[in-house]
């Protein structure tokens, strides 16, 4: 059995995340399904690095499968392009060492979450943002995010049920960069909690609103309850920009 490393985007619009489930059709479903017709025995799960929410977007998702068969790569991914839906495409295969797992040898990853803060959201845009037609205060919302980064316990920005135990999680980055009419959250990390990412982007809207203080977060943050912080940001606005490995992930390649 050799182990394959799939790197796929796609819109997430129109599924119910990544992960199978018994109320719609999942990422893993379909390419599950686009791998059945390579052997006719029952291929492992395509395990993937992000578990992706319904609606969340992923420009470098990583995947990967143990198949039998010995077909080349780039073979693979042109018939996986030709048998899976457009919104969702396979940017490259690749070949992994042994025992290699998209989650657990996962070391960190990096999301945008995507604010509209025009008048008006293009049609072809509304997808992909969170449409707030209001005049936010970055530089309150930096100020704020400061107290996320590092290493903190973030229960506070885990989505209420969530059976996780441990909550502790590293952020190395969190960034908000203004590009037109929108302002993008940029937060790398080493793992990320249910809705954690869109949390933490509806509670600095909170902030840059003016609804919050910028010294709010912090005290959010320390109580680590989830009634404390914001509100949860809509999932279209979210996507799964890189997954990042000890040995470097491919950059994503489109176009193949």
């Amino acid at each position: 059995m050799r182990c394959l490393r799939l790197t796929l985007a796609y819109d997430g619009t129109a599924y119910v995340g990544w992960q199978r489930q018994a109320n719609g059709t999942s990422i893993q479903q379909l390419v599950e399904t686009a791998l059945a017709p390579f052997t006719p025995e029952a291929l492992p799960p395509v395990t993937g690095a992000s578990r992706t929410d319904a609606g969340v977007h992923a420009l470098g998702q990583v995947a990967s499968v143990r198949v039998p068969f010995d077909h080349a790569a780039d073979a693979i991914q042109r018939a996986l392009n030709i048998r899976l839906p457009p919104d969702v495409r396979v940017l490259s295969v690749d070949e992994a060492v042994p025992g290699f797992h998209a989650r657990i040898d996962a070391r960190g990853k990096r999301y945008r979450y995507r604010i509209a803060t025009g008048s008006v959201v293009l049609p072809m845009d509304r997808w992909f943002v969170w449409h707030v037609p209001a005049r936010l205060d970055v530089e309150a919302m930096r100020e704020a995010a400061r107290a996320l980064t590092g290493a903190h316990d973030f229960a506070a920005f885990q989505a209420t049920g969530s059976s996780v135990v441990d909550t502790r999680r590293v952020i190395r980055r969190l960034d908000l960069v203004p590009a037109g009419d929108e302002l993008h959250v940029e937060v790398e990390g080493d793992g990320f909690l249910r809705h954690m990412v869109r949390i933490i982007a509806g509670s600095l809207v909170d902030v840059g609103s003016g609804s919050r203080s910028s010294a709010w977060l912090a005290g959010a943050l320390a109580g680590r309850d989830r009634r404390a912080a914001g509100r949860t940001a809509p999932a279209s606005g979210l996507v799964l920009e890189r997954v990042f490995y000890d040995a470097p992930a491919p950059e994503p390649r489109a176009g193949q």
